[in-house]
């Protein structure tokens, strides 16, 4: 079995909740269509360690300079305070070749941003915290914004910092990572807190 890697940017100041879900599901087997297949590898811009919003300190795996998109089965890119100015604009860019290696990139909150900084918001459907925060980093693409909790369109996923759980739910929809009714039964439980959904979830 070959082992498919998802790899997830980590830099200072990012929002530990926004992709916590997704990630943790990913590397957590349970209820996957099929267990074992995806790992999760961070990605810095450096290999120096960094310290996130909720001061946890985390030693990236690779280097940004080291990453491959043929060697990954997706970027996640997580909000974090740095957004707002350049310093992240390398995770931008690797998410425009990302893309057009046909690899998806999954943005959330502040890293949405970035993608717009480089034109991958231009021509798709997306969402973010809000269309005004966009505006300011010039992109053409405003007319495709939708308030939406979260949004995919083809290799890019978008979502606002207030839904973590509808932007893991797009994440594992496009890796296939769980069977249709498990994905439903997932996302009604801990986005909805339908406590009927875990048997859903227990029996499987």
């Amino acid at each position: 079995m070959t082992k498919r890697t998802v790899h997830a940017a980590v830099y200072d100041t990012l929002a530990d909740w926004e992709a916590g879900a997704a990630l943790a599901n990913i590397a957590d087997t349970s209820w996957h269509r099929e267990p074992g297949v995806f790992e999760v590898r961070t990605v810095g811009l450096t290999a120096e360690p960094v310290t996130t919003m909720g001061r946890f300190r985390v030693t990236p795996d690779l280097a940004l300079a080291d990453l491959d998109p043929a060697d990954s089965a997706m970027l996640i890119l997580p909000g974090a305070d740095l957004w707002s100015g350049d310093a992240l604009n390398p995770f931008a860019e690797t998410a425009k070749r990302f893309v057009a290696a046909g690899v998806p990139v999954a943005a959330i909150c502040g890293a949405t941003m970035g993608l717009a900084r480089v034109g991958l918001l231009d021509d798709r459907a997306h969402t973010s915290n809000d269309p005004e925060t966009l505006a300011e980093t010039g992109y053409s693409g405003a007319s495709h914004y939708l308030a939406e909790p979260a949004v995919t369109d083809r290799d890019v996923i978008t979502a606002n910092a207030m839904s973590p759980f509808e932007f893991a739910r797009e994440i594992f929809a496009r890796l296939d990572l769980y069977d249709p009714p498990v994905l439903d039964a997932w996302f009604q439980l801990f986005a909805h807190k339908d406590p009927t959904a875990y048997a859903a979830l227990a029996a499987q």
